[in-house]
C-alpha cells in the first residue's frame, strides 16, 4: 500500500510539476506578443536606412518614437511638435539650415522626413553630449537647460556624466525611453 502510495503522489507532484511549467510557458507567450502589439517595428526599412545612415542603433529610434508619438504620424503635440518623433518647426528649421536642405515644416507628417530629421538630431546631440540620458533630456527640453544642469556639480558625476534630472517630468521622459530601449533590447535585438 505504501508502495503504491508513493508512486501516486509521485505522479500528482510531477502532472503538477509539468501542468505549472506549461502554464509558465503560456503565460510567457502571451506576454511576449502583448509587448510585441504594444513595442512594434512600424517604419522597419525607414528606421533601419536612418540608424545606418546617422549611426543611432535602431532600439533607440523605436523607443523615441513609441515614446514621443506611439506611431501616430499625424501626432501635434501640445508645442507644436509633429509627426512621429515630434520635431518642432523651429528644430526642424534648424536642422535644414545645419545640413543645408530646403524643406517645408508641412513635410513633417510624412514619416521618412520625420524619421530622418529626429534620427539626424539624436546623432547631432550624441555627438555633443556623449550620453543617451543627457541626449533624451535635451531631446525633450533644450540645449540651454542641460546644459545649466551639466555645469551643476549635484547633478553630475566625476566623470561630467548627468546623473539627476532635476525636472520630473524630464526626469519621466528619459526613464521611459530608457525603458522603451530595454523592452525593444528584449523582443527584437537580443538573440
Amino acid at each position: 500500500m505504501s508502495f503504491k502510495n508513493a508512486i501516486l503522489r509521485s505522479i500528482v507532484i510531477i502532472s503538477i510539476l509539468i501542468l505549472s511549467l506549461l502554464i509558465g510557458y503560456i503565460y510567457q507567450t502571451i506576454w511576449h506578443n502583448i509587448d510585441l502589439k504594444n513595442y512594434p517595428q512600424e517604419y522597419a526599412e525607414l528606421v533601419t536606412e536612418y540608424s545606418q545612415k546617422y549611426g543611432v542603433p535602431e532600439y533607440v529610434i523605436y523607443a523615441v518614437i513609441k515614446t514621443e508619438s506611439d506611431f501616430q504620424s499625424n501626432k501635434v503635440g501640445e508645442n507644436g511638435e509633429i509627426g512621429l518623433m515630434q520635431l518642432t518647426p523651429e528644430t526642424f528649421s534648424r536642422l535644414l539650415t545645419m545640413t543645408k536642405a530646403t524643406l517645408e515644416t508641412g513635410i513633417l507628417y510624412d514619416p521618412a522626413t520625420n524619421i530622418e530629421y529626429g534620427t539626424y538630431l539624436l546623432s547631432y546631440l550624441y555627438t555633443e553630449y556623449n550620453r543617451w540620458n543627457t541626449v533624451f533630456a535635451v531631446y525633450v527640453s533644450d540645449e540651454a537647460t542641460v546644459n545649466e544642469w551639466l555645469e551643476n556639480p549635484n547633478y553630475i558625476d566625476e566623470n561630467g556624466n548627468l546623473i539627476f534630472i532635476p525636472d520630473e517630468t524630464i526626469r519621466k521622459y528619459v526613464e521611459t525611453v530608457n525603458e522603451a530601449i530595454e523592452i525593444y533590447k528584449n523582443l527584437y535585438y537580443n538573440n
